[in-house]
This record gives structure tokens, C-alpha cells and sequence, in this order.
């Protein structure tokens, strides 16, 4: 009992203590961003802190994602800046910096292990949702998109300037541009057009001393960095001048159950093998998940094989019928439609769907946990066996993502940009599941780290890659606000390979004090 009341007893003095340090370092913060603010661009409204729970609380919530981050530190996180104007996040940087508080960026809300809006050190977020502004140049085919515009919203302004116009990013609606792009975001135009970074020209960045960059002013070292390697390991993204392509007003989509009693594993295998080969002009991805069988109580695979094609019915079924029979793909799967209505069909939403819902931003979090491999040579069907075995032990929503390569992704060389996984590369994989209750947490990450684990022998190595934007701490970390350079190539080289190198080149010549990090931020080259 005296034992029991000691450790209590400790666990107060330390949030005594930990409150008596941070409240000062709080309100001297605040008062550094009113100090570098202007009254034409008033910083207060914008400046959110756990004095006011109910308002604090809300903002924090609101961009956040995955719902086992749903519960701010109140010891930890000192403030949210809601930035509206561009000196709003200049003062952030330079006020978290002096006052020597980690600084976490956010754009969308969709860092998968939330490293945008967590930290166990004292921290602020910068919040990045105010600022959504796109302009669209239909005759330069070039658009400036800022960081805190979601997906949804780029592509609905892209559309209203023009019916041909389209920008090759992800699928998701409510990912924002900031995080997404500097992560070398993709979607389903992968194979034709490649990566969101391979369309980046230009950026605005607030870099550690506050300043506001272009691609000029910032150097192409840089520039090259926060295309693919993560601009939070080098400063604040405000905005992104891209490149849009060109597609067909008229595209074809289809969806395709195939279950395991209806030979679902057999197509999937021979999918491995013509999916990469296809013209760059179809994407054919395949979502092996866990479904209801045909008898009460039993559950099975159904791999789901869903396309998008930038032409017609009849030129895809040529196609299909040639190259892929085994699918047994009928007219009366597909659907013609605009590039906009099909951002509509990937989302799983009926026909008809107003386009507002693309713009809408929802507080939807749920329970996930999410992981990615890449995958050289097909996977024999008795390691899709072994996968479906472990799929089924899952108690809630399980699925995976086959996404095939090949098409432009393997014309464009590794180091082009920090995104090296390109040619040689069948498909990429990400696993993903889902539940409701909080008590099922430990659960459910354990079971995908078994997942994972049967899927080893299948996939990549040496090291295991893994993609960036599908955020993973069990891949390596660094904690308690530290950066250990060994520690950081683990995680490092499997995002980048390579290429992580130069990224710590340039790290350590524009951050060299480590400023902008977080649990697998880049690190600096070591001293020799």
C-alpha cells in the first residue's frame, strides 16, 4: 500500500512539475506570435490552447484521422496554430524554435501513426486547414494548390476550369495537399502519368529562420528533398505549383468479385503477372478482403479487382479479353464516365452522388492500422494461402491493396526525386484494418504484425521497402524527441533507399540544429 502510494504520489509531483514548466513556456510562446504578427493579419484568433478545453479540444479533433490518436497530451501540447495568412506560420516556426518547442505540422489529418499532431516532448501543431486556396491557369495547364486544400477540393476546381484536365494524385478526398504530395502521393493515373512529385515546379516553403522560399530562392537541392522525402524534415510546405495532365472526357471503370470459392486466387496470381504489362493507359488494381461467405456464420476472401481505364468500353475489352480472359470481365461491368465521377466510383459512392461531396470535410476517425511492401516477383499461390489464412483470424474489416506498377513508373529513374520505388517493382502492397472498439487495439496491431510477417518471403528485402506516405513506427523510430543516426537509416532506407543519403546532405546544410523532426524524420549526416 506504501509502495502503491509513493509511485502516486511521484506520478503528481511530475504533472505538478511538468505544468509549472510548461505554463510559462506556453504563454511566452503565444506572446512571441503576437509579437511577430501585424495588426493587418491579427494572429489571435487563430491561436488555440488547453486553457480553453471545449475549443482546444475541437480544433485538435478535428483533422484527426486515426481515432488512437483522438486524445491530445494536455501536458504535452502547448497550443494549436490555426494559421490564416502566411506570416502566421513564419511567426510559429520562428517562436517554436526559439522557445525551443517541437514544432508538428498539419495538413489533412492523415499521418497514419499521427507524428503530425502527437509528440511526447513539448510541442505546438501548426495547423495548415485555413489555408485551401487553388488557382487553376487551364492555358498553361498549371495549378497553384496551397497545403491545407484537401484532394477533393483541387480536383472539383480542376474540373470546373476544365473537362480534360485531371492531376495524378490519390483517391482519397479528404487528404491534404501538403502531406500528401511531399510524400509522393499516387492514384490510379500511377501508370500513366506517374507520381504527384513528378509534377511538382514549384513550392513555397517557410524554412527554419522563418523565410518564405520558392524553388529559386530555396536552391534545386532542396527543391528535390521536399518532392518525395517528406517536407516536414525541412520546413513548412505552403503551397505547390503543379503540372496537370491530360485525359479523355470519356473513361471506363469496373469493379470484379472474385471469391476463393470462385477461384479467386488463381486470377489473383495471374493478375501478378499481366497487371504491370498492361498499356500504361489502364490501371487494374486488386483488394483481396475479408468478407461473409455463402453460409451463416462463415467468412471468406473475395479479392475485388477494381480498374480505371482513360478510353472507352470497347477498346478496354479488347484488352481484357487478350490479355487477362481468366477475369471473365462482361460489358455490362463497366461504366463510362468523367475523371471527376470517377474520384466518385473510387470512393464506393452510388451514381448520382453530388460532386459536394468531394468538398466536404467530415470528422469521421476511426481505429486503423496501416503497413506497405513492395512486391518483384509474384507471389505463389500457397503464399496468398498463408496470407488469406492470417486475413481470416481478423475479427473486424481487413483488406489489402495490390496497386501494379509498371507504365511510367518504370521510365522514371530512382533518383529522380527522395521516391525511389519504381522499376522493378510488380505492385505495391498495403494492408489495412479497421475497428470500433478501443479495447481492441492491442488486438489488431498484433495480428497485423503476424500479417506481416507471413507476407516477408513474398515481398522486398534487404531492406524491406516500405512507402513513405504509409506511415509505419514499427519499422524504426526515434523517441523522446532524440535523433539517433543509426536508428533513423533503418526507417530511412526503407522509405527511400538510396536515396536517404542526399536527404541527409541536404538536411544537414538547411536545418543543421535538427529543428523540424519527429519520430522518423530525416536525419543529419553524421559527423566523421
Amino acid at each position: 500500500m506504501k509502495a502503491a502510494l509513493s509511485v502516486l504520489c511521484l506520478v503528481l509531483l511530475v504533472s505538478v512539475l511538468e505544468a509549472a514548466v510548461t505554463k510559462p513556456i506556453s504563454g511566452s510562446f503565444v506572446e512571441c506570435l503576437r509579437y511577430r504578427t501585424t495588426p493587418e493579419s491579427p494572429i489571435t484568433g487563430a491561436i488555440f490552447t488547453a486553457d480553453n478545453t471545449t475549443t482546444f479540444l475541437s480544433s485538435y479533433v478535428s483533422y484527426t484521422k486515426n481515432k488512437r490518436f483522438s486524445s491530445p497530451n494536455y501536458t504535452k501540447l502547448l497550443a494549436i496554430v490555426a494559421a490564416k495568412h502566411v506570416s502566421h506560420v513564419q511567426a510559429t516556426v520562428i517562436c517554436a524554435k526559439t522557445n525551443g518547442i517541437q514544432l508538428r505540422t498539419r495538413s489533412g489529418g492523415h499521418d497514419y501513426e499521427g507524428l503530425s499532431y502527437t509528440s511526447s516532448m513539448p510541442f505546438v501543431i501548426l495547423d495548415m486547414f485555413n489555408l485551401r486556396s487553388i488557382t487553376v491557369d487551364v492555358s498553361s495547364k498549371k495549378a497553384w494548390v496551397q497545403a491545407g486544400a484537401t484532394l477533393g477540393e483541387l480536383y472539383t476546381k480542376i474540373n470546373e476550369a476544365s473537362q480534360t484536365l485531371a492531376f495524378p494524385a490519390g483517391i482519397c478526398a479528404t487528404v491534404g495537399a501538403g502531406g500528401h504530395i511531399s510524400g509522393g502521393g499516387y492514384g490510379n493515373l500511377i501508370r500513366k502519368f506517374g507520381l504527384t512529385v513528378d509534377h511538382v515546379i514549384d513550392a513555397q516553403l517557410v524554412d527554419v529562420n522563418g523565410n518564405l522560399l520558392n524553388r529559386e530562392t530555396m536552391g534545386e537541392d532542396l527543391f528535390w528533398a521536399i518532392r518525395g522525402g517528406g517536407a516536414a524534415s525541412f520546413g513548412v510546405i505552403l503551397s505547390w505549383n503543379i503540372k496537370l495532365v491530360e485525359v479523355p472526357k470519356i473513361l471506363t471503370v469496373f469493379k470484379v468479385n472474385k471469391t476463393l470459392e470462385t477461384g479467386g486466387t488463381d486470377v489473383l496470381y495471374k493478375w501478378q503477372l499481366v497487371a504491370n504489362k498492361f498499356p500504361d493507359n489502364l490501371f487494374l488494381r486488386a483488394m483481396p478482403q475479408v468478407v461473409n461467405g455463402t453460409k451463416h456464420g462463415e467468412r471468406t476472401i473475395a479479392v475485388v479487382f477494381w480498374a480505371q481505364f482513360l478510353g472507352e468500353t470497347d477498346e478496354l475489352m479488347e484488352i481484357m479479353n487478350e490479355s487477362f480472359p481468366e477475369l471473365g470481365l462482361r460489358r455490362e461491368d463497366c461504366q463510362e464516365m468523367s475523371w471527376l465521377d470517377t474520384i466518385l466510383f473510387w470512393a464506393m459512392q452510388p451514381a448520382g452522388t453530388p460532386k459536394s461531396f468531394l468538398v466536404d470535410r467530415p470528422t469521421d476517425p476511426v481505429f486503423f492500422k496501416s503497413k506497405s511492401d513492395y512486391v518483384k516477383e509474384p507471389i505463389p499461390k500457397e503464399g496468398l494461402e498463408k496470407i488469406w489464412e492470417t486475413m481470416l483470424k481478423f475479427k473486424n474489416i481487413v483488406w489489402l491493396h495490390f496497386n501494379p506498377y509498371g507504365g511510367m513508373m518504370d521510365r522514371i529513374p530512382a533518383n529522380a526525386t527522395p521516391f525511389p520505388h519504381r522499376k522493378g517493382n510488380l505492385f505495391k502492397v498495403q494492408y489495412y484494418t479497421t475497428w470500433e472498439d478501443e479495447n481492441a487495439t492491442e488486438t489488431n496491431l498484433s495480428l497485423m504484425k503476424e500479417l506481416y510477417e507471413v507476407a516477408e518471403p513474398y515481398v522486398s528485402s534487404n531492406p524491406r521497402a516500405a512507402f513513405f506516405n504509409y506511415r509505419d513506427i514499427d519499422i524504426g523510430s526515434n523517441l523522446n524527441g532524440e535523433t539517433d543516426v543509426d536508428e533513423a537509416k533503418i526507417y530511412g532506407y526503407k522509405y527511400f533507399l538510396e536515396n536517404l543519403k542526399r536527404l541527409m546532405q541536404v538536411k544537414a546544410k538547411y536545418d543543421p540544429d535538427n529543428f523540424f523532426k519527429n519520430e522518423q524524420s530525416i536525419p543529419l549526416v553524421r559527423e566523421m
